[in-house]
């Protein structure tokens, strides 16, 4: 079982930059793949970035790559996701979620979600 708690999210500029965290809490959190998504209003929930168990492999979804990063630190059950030039587009509630899988892609592969963390871009 991992309980996840978000944090950071909130009101930024676009082009701005803001960092999402996520805290985990339960055993073996090195053991899961972990993955940031996003809803924004009247959308389906999409996958913005997953991370490995080691955090040696990472994958970025088209819209984001180059702007957006995601880190984990297994010592400190953390997982971050750093955005740089946002714009309007971004803004969504931001869930944090934890796969059994290794570097997981889609929705059902994740087992634990966070309450997730609202972005709202201004322009």
């Amino acid at each position: 079982q991992v309980h996840l708690v978000e944090s950071g999210g909130g009101l930024v500029q676009a082009g701005g930059s803001l960092r999402l965290s996520c805290a985990a809490s339960g055993r073996a959190f090195s053991t899961y793949g972990m993955g940031w998504f996003r809803q924004a209003p009247g959308k389906d929930r999409e996958i913005v970035a997953a991370i490995s168990w080691t955090g040696d492999s990472t994958w970025h979804a088209d819209s984001v790559k180059g702007r957006f990063f995601i880190s984990r630190d297994n010592a400190m059950n953390m997982v971050t996701l750093q955005m740089n030039s946002v714009n309007p587009e971004d803004a969504a509630v931001y869930y944090c979620a934890a796969s059994r899988g290794v570097l997981g892609l889609h929705i059902p592969e994740y087992d634990f979600w966070g309450q997730g963390t609202q972005v709202t871009v201004s322009s």
